[in-house]
């Protein structure tokens, strides 16, 4: 078994994240794929796709395949791993031969799902592929004693969904997941511009925006940002001044509905965990934790430590890597 390459796969909304054990993360692109409509051949993947959103001719579209965590187009997302396998076999060489890949799945997933992700990858050939879900993974590679009879509570905020659990013992314990990220932060800050200004801006520049001036609900100085976009008036180009305060109005929305979640799932937690928990907090993990703000307003709000993760971004891939060495104890965890 230890001869082949071993693979973790982060299949995210808005990345991907392939990490190989003995190189680390290998590759990290957008979940971006752009196709040719006429003849229906994939032109780019990743990185160079995604530079074309919202600037293609008609016959080039960008799809995102996968929505709300899940796979909304299968023989696309297919393609695009199979395309970024193929990246990523040039640099680990011939140990990519069947390797041995183990993937996250989120954890509200259906059968059927789970079981086009497994098709998705053995087709490329792959020796063995494993399924493990996405709060596991981002507790291991948070380095959490997952293993461990205590509670750990991990928040995963991805680019589709966002998911609370609580993992003990190997095992989900209580999860709770909601379709609410940073996509649907960068769609309410579009729908703000367009309904307080009448500019309409692409997804590239609300997902900057909300990078730059975006902020949990916490007291901050004001912040402000140029924007351009066009005009939905006179269909002109324009430029427009934003500030920090009315962004974080626009994202409340999302920002409660990941509060709620949390504590919805707190009160599903055993009450011997409790005491846990109290001593070690929560986790933040995923590209939505680097929101400005984040872990003052959720240890304001649940009255409880918040912790961010060594490495929010990587942290589902590099437990999805490593988990190769105890899956069959989660497996066991998981029946």
């Amino acid at each position: 078994m230890f001869t082949n390459a071993q693979i973790g796969i982060d299949l995210g909304t808005a990345n991907v994240l392939i990490y190989s054990k003995n190189k680390g993360v290998v590759l990290n692109e957008p979940s971006v794929v752009a196709i040719d409509t006429q003849t229906k051949q994939v032109l780019a993947v990743g990185a160079d796709a995604k530079q074309m959103v919202g600037k293609t001719p008609q016959n080039v579209v960008p799809i995102r395949p996968l929505k709300d965590g899940v796979i909304a187009d299968y023989d696309i997302t297919a393609q695009m791993l199979k395309a970024m396998l193929k990246k990523v076999s040039k640099q680990l060489g011939a140990s990519m031969r069947k390797p041995n890949v183990v993937i996250c799945t989120p954890s509200g997933s259906t059968s059927v799902e789970r079981r086009a992700i497994h098709n998705a990858v053995k087709s490329y050939g792959a020796k063995n592929v494993h399924l493990i879900e996405e709060p596991v993974a981002a507790a291991i590679g948070a380095d959490l004693p997952v293993s461990d009879p205590v509670a750990n509570v991990i928040l995963d905020i991805g680019g589709g969904t966002s998911e609370v659990a609580i993992i003990s013992f190997g095992g989900v314990v209580s999860c709770r997941s909601v379709r609410s990220g940073g996509d649907k932060m960068d769609e309410e800050i579009i729908h703000h511009v367009r309904k307080n200004y009448n500019i309409l801006i692409g997804e590239r520049t609300a997902e900057n925006i909300k990078m730059e001036i975006g902020y949990a609900l916490i007291d901050h100085e004001e912040e402000t940002m140029e924007v351009r976009g066009r005009d939905l008036v006179n269909g002109l180009p324009k430029t427009i001044t934003l500030t920090s305060t009315e962004i974080q109005e626009a994202l409340r929305e999302s920002l409660e509905q990941v509060l709620e979640t949390v504590r919805a799932t707190l009160e599903d937690c055993p009450p011997e965990l409790s005491g846990d928990i109290v001593d070690h907090g929560l986790i933040l993990t995923g590209g939505g934790s680097l929101l400005k703000g984040m872990q003052e307003w959720l240890s304001n709000e649940i009255f409880v430590p918040v912790h961010l993760a060594p490495n929010p971004l990587e942290s589902v891939a590099i437990g999805t890597g490593r988990s190769l060495q105890m899956i069959d104890k989660l497996q066991k965890a998981a029946k």
